[in-house]
């Protein structure tokens, strides 16, 4: 992937993934997210059962899981904290 082209994923993912030409697990994965971010208490089994469709075995699911959990936790510390973000231009 070229260096605009990565730019480009980027800012999609970013702004709005759902507007991104991804392949159906890389979509399936990000609608879990963020899913599991903004309506934790909506989770339903069937939420991995579309990940397993997908071709996540266990292990991915889990990873998937505890990678989203962990940002929401850290984000929420920080801001409890109110820890300031870094400008990353810079």
């Amino acid at each position: 992937m070229n260096e605009a082209a990565r730019d480009h994923m980027l800012d999609g993912l970013v702004q709005d993934y759902t507007r991104l030409d991804l392949s159906t697990s890389d979509r399936v994965m990000l609608d879990y997210v963020a899913k599991l971010t903004r309506r934790p208490g909506e989770m339903t089994e069937r939420d991995v059962a579309v990940l397993r469709d997908a071709g996540f075995d266990d292990r991915a699911i889990h990873d998937i899981c505890a990678v989203t959990a962990y940002f929401a936790f850290v984000n929420r510390i920080a801001d409890g904290l109110g820890v300031e973000l870094e400008d990353r231009e810079g």
